[in-house]
């Protein structure tokens, strides 16, 4: 029986959001603008190389105000909102300060606001803790807000006597998680005001609909994001729930889970050029078939760590020397 051949899918559309780019921007204009160091509250997105990047670049990350010891250097809020409190502190610091908040989650805040004007008591849907979570809270008096973070909370949400009801949401949330919850709050409370228009960012919904989409024909899944990414963690969750029980978040090359690397079946695969190149990498794969091999061109480049045996190897005369060349050069 014929081996079936590796087959790599790209979810599409991937990527960052039109507000993570705009965050991003922000904060590299504004070290231009005003030199370094520029203070940023809380990482501007969740994302390592990014806020590596521009902590290279001048940025200085902080969680708190109070922890910036030169007033005279600029702020910049994040891409996830802050409670109304802190801009209001910045003013009485007397601190410059930039607002990186996505639109979007800017939206959610005045949609809150006016609901509670309207008398209104809001029903936040998302994740406790989450950044953006504690800014959309912090938009309204305390008390005028309750966080409902899944079904089961959603069962048994006791709302205020007498009191209008309505609802928001995280804008990072799973689609259907979050279906299945506001259904649960309408079937209880059959007159409680919806949103105009739905809060989780389209950017959120048609990539959760992109690995929907792709899921199913797949044996292994990665998503390559931060653990305290909100939206890459519901990528997986979409993942596995699609019918890709192996999921997995990777930040890194070197996270990528090789457990069962040498049971892989690449034996369809004719170009392993640069698989491994400056990587970590050193599993065992040695049962690899890669008999149908023709291009190992750099393979194993600068991937120093690598030191498994693959003599037991069946590849063309012409690919051998290029493959033990570069084996060579990358030991």
């Amino acid at each position: 029986m014929k081996n079936k051949p590796l087959k790599i899918l790209l979810s599409a559309p991937r990527g960052f959001c039109a507000g993570v780019e705009r965050a991003i921007e922000i904060v590299e204009k504004s070290i231009k603008k005003y030199g370094a160091p520029v203070y940023v509250r809380h990482e501007i997105v969740h994302n390592k190389y990014v806020v590596d990047d521009l902590k290279n670049k001048g940025a200085i990350f902080v969680e708190e105000l109070e922890e910036i010891t030169d007033r005279t250097r600029p702020v910049i809020f994040s891409a996830h909102g802050v409670p109304k409190k802190i801009p209001e502190d910045a003013k009485n610091y007397n601190m410059t300060y930039i607002d990186a908040t996505c639109p979007l989650v800017s939206k959610v805040h005045r949609e809150a606001e006016n609901l509670h004007k309207a008398g209104y008591h809001l029903i936040l849907i998302g994740h406790q803790n989450h950044p953006e979570v504690i800014g959309t809270m912090g938009q309204l008096p305390k008390g005028s807000i309750d966080l409902v973070q899944n079904e089961n909370e959603a069962k048994k949400y006791k709302a205020q006597n007498n009191k209008k009801i309505s609802y928001v949401t995280q804008t990072t949330l799973s689609v259907d998680d979050t279906k299945d919850i506001i259904q649960i709050l309408k079937d209880r409370f059959p007159d409680i005001k919806e949103p105009k228009k739905e809060d989780i960012c389209y950017a959120t919904t048609n990539r959760q609909m992109a690995v929907k989409n792709i899921a199913k024909k797949c044996d292994l899944f990665f998503v390559i994001g931060s653990r305290n990414s909100s939206n890459s963690v519901r990528l997986v969750e979409v993942a596995k729930n699609s019918g890709c029980e192996k999921a997995y978040l990777v930040h890194s090359e070197s996270k990528v889970p090789y457990d069962d690397i040498n049971k892989w079946d690449v034996s369809g695969v004719t170009d392993f050029s640069n698989l491994f190149e400056n990587s970590d990498f050193n599993s065992d794969i040695s049962n690899w078939d890669v008999s149908n091999g023709t291009n190992f061109d750099e393979m194993f480049l600068y991937a120093y760590n690598f030191d498994q045996d693959l003599s037991e190897w069946e590849i063309s005369d012409a690919a051998n020397t290029v493959a033990l060349l570069l084996y060579a050069l990358a030991k």
